[in-house]
């Protein structure tokens, strides 16, 4: 996609901006086996028709979402504002041994809660400074993503976590098309940010995008914006991110297989130099009944080859121009499929045609039939993969397509607007800023929002309850503000049914549990934690049988650049 309409909206949360850049959609394929094209290369300009392929357009039916402002989270009761926790300071950390503990300078010491059916793991044990997330493998191992510290484990039976970065093998970055699949030139950005394990031993590890120069293209947009303005593109940017598939060898070093997540030439019609869009991989989710591993990004979602172990044909990286008769390049070469959004008509600008707006999936549950949940800022989708027998290709049309518009979930609705006017403003516009989201054994999903609490859907995708005031970290409107419940991770419990939710901030975490509303705050986790602290990510270790809730507390930079750490916790407790 070249050019490309972009809003950028109100802070959502500390130190991050949502955006949303024009995407095309798809109208249903007549080739369900090959992918639909996206927008022109002008976004106001009318798409071109394509004999071959059929035209993305970008005339979807429905539209959607305003960012409302959360307000900013206090901080040691009230009187810190929370920066960006994202951004530690740049020094590097030593690989393949246990942190210290010993603090950093301007660091806090956390002190480690002491709570019945809980065991906390800080950087006294050798973890991160903040927690991106949590997950444990199939051979019960709990993996961390601790952001620019890099990738953490602890092991099943040990309580002290050994860290990994760029040194022992991580590759968060991609393969250039240089005749030999070399590394792009510049400096490398590691920031590990989301992880899902795999099988025994096995983690998959997404990656945070390296941030460009001021005022330069985000890894999002560089590849185009580049070639608009008539200049080299940067590949340190538009090639960092992605994920990998990490597995620990028995002499204790590291596998690494790289997922390079984007599209070579001549595959999709109006981008025929190749796609290069998503790079920041928010959430990861492995299903290994259809041996998929699902990646939400930075602008829509992808599938990843769960099998895939990195050995390409060196034609895969053939540098000649795309234009040249005997140029090759296929979706085997990078072991993946991308990528799919559930997006939305934009307002137009005078003269143009309508941009489409999409922007961060935070939200992936795989669904029993191998169907898997998808949701965004703006809208979330059931992406029909296992329904349709793993065409990846048609489950998008049935996502995309405007015959579709009942499979592009509006939450959160927008605000009624002129039927003769169909493009939505900001003002018209609720977006869902959907934080995450976990499948009951009754095929129906919870999702959780960083600014509205939760909802429940059916499988359809049919809103059937709302939960706000029961949540830990309820706000009532006030102050022009609506009422809030920001949540940052939502997980159904496999022993019992329950649901765990995590407050983005302002509070711990809640579990709606057989009608009961049981909430964990200060008397569990402490003041350091529940004032100021996100909980990233929720997950469970179905490695043993039994109960074992996995909880990631993000951590946090005070406004004077003082760190508080984040932790992990482990429930076991019934």
């Amino acid at each position: 996609m070249t050019g490309g309409w972009r809003w950028a909206g109100a802070l959502f949360m500390a130190g991050a901006m949502w955006t949303a850049v024009g995407c095309g959609s798809g109208n249903e394929s007549a080739d369900p086996g090959k992918p639909v094209v996206e927008d022109p290369p002008e976004a106001v300009q009318p798409p071109a028709e394509d004999s071959g392929t059929p035209d993305a357009g970008g005339n979807l039916p429905d539209a959607g979402g305003e960012i409302p402002d959360a307000g900013t989270p206090p901080v040691d009761g009230g009187s810190d504002p929370v920066p960006d926790a994202g951004t530690p300071d740049s020094g590097t950390p030593d690989s393949g041994t246990p942190d210290s503990g010993t603090p950093d300078a301007g660091e806090v010491v956390v002190t480690i809660p002491s709570s019945a059916g809980w065991e906390f793991y800080g950087r006294q044990q050798g973890g991160p400074r903040f927690v991106y997330g949590v997950s444990a493998d199939q051979g019960g191992n709990v993996w961390v993503a601790g952001g620019e510290d890099g990738l953490f484990l602890m092991k099943k039976g040990d309580n002290t976590l050994r860290r990994f970065t760029l040194e022992d093998g991580l590759h968060p970055y991609g393969i250039m098309r240089d005749g030999v699949g070399g590394p792009p030139p510049g400096d490398k950005y590691l920031k590990v940010i989301s992880v899902a394990g795999g099988p025994s031993g096995t983690v998959f590890v997404g990656y945070e995008g390296k941030p460009p120069q001021k005022g330069m293209p985000t890894c999002e947009d560089e590849w185009d914006q580049s070639y608009n303005a008539g200049r080299e593109p940067i590949a340190a940017i538009y090639k960092s991110g992605d994920a990998d598939k990490v597995t620990l060898k028995a002499d204790g070093t590291l596998k690494v297989v790289h997922y390079d997540i984007h599209t070579g030439p001549n595959k999709v019609s109006r981008e025929m130099r190749g796609r290069e869009k998503l790079c920041t991989i928010h959430r990861i989710a492995y299903d290994p009944k259809t041996q998929s591993v699902w990646f939400g990004g930075n602008h829509g979602f992808a599938r990843g080859d769960a099998e895939f172990d990195g050995n390409v044909p060196v034609a895969c990286f053939d540098p000649r121009p795309y234009t040249d008769k005997d140029f090759w390049w296929d979706f085997s070469c990078n072991g993946l499929l991308e990528h799919v959004h559930p997006a939305i008509s934009g307002a137009p600008a005078p003269g143009g045609s309508a941009p489409v707006l999409t922007d961060r999936y935070f939200g992936i549950a795989v669904a029993e039939n191998g169907d898997v949940f998808f949701g965004g800022q703006l809208r979330s989708t059931r992406f029909r993969y296992g329904t349709n027998g793993g065409n990846y290709w048609r489950a998008q049309a049935e996502t995309e397509d405007p015959p579709y518009s009942w499979n592009r979930f509006d939450i959160w609705e927008d605000k009624d607007r002129d039927e003769e006017w169909p493009y939505p403003t900001e003002a018209d516009r609720v977006d869902d800023h959907i934080s995450a989201m976990s499948v009951t054994s009754s095929g129906d999903v919870w999702v959780s929002s960083f600014f509205y609490g939760l909802a429940r859907l059916s499988p359809n995708g049919t809103v059937q309850t709302k939960v706000m005031q029961d949540l830990i970290n309820y706000t009532p409107a006030g102050n022009g503000k609506p009422a809030q419940a920001p949540s940052s991770a939502v997980a159904v419990d496999p022993q019992d049914g329950s649901v765990w939710v995590g407050a983005h901030w302002w509070g711990g975490m809640t579990r709606l549990k057989s009608g009961e509303v049981m909430k964990y705050g200060t008397n569990v986790f402490g003041s350091q934690l529940v004032n100021g602290s996100s909980v990233s990510d929720i997950q469970f270790d179905r490695s043993g049988g039994k109960r074992r809730v996995l909880v990631s507390f993000q951590g946090y930079t005070k406004k004077d650049g003082t760190v508080v750490p984040g932790i992990i916790g482990i429930y076991t407790g019934d």
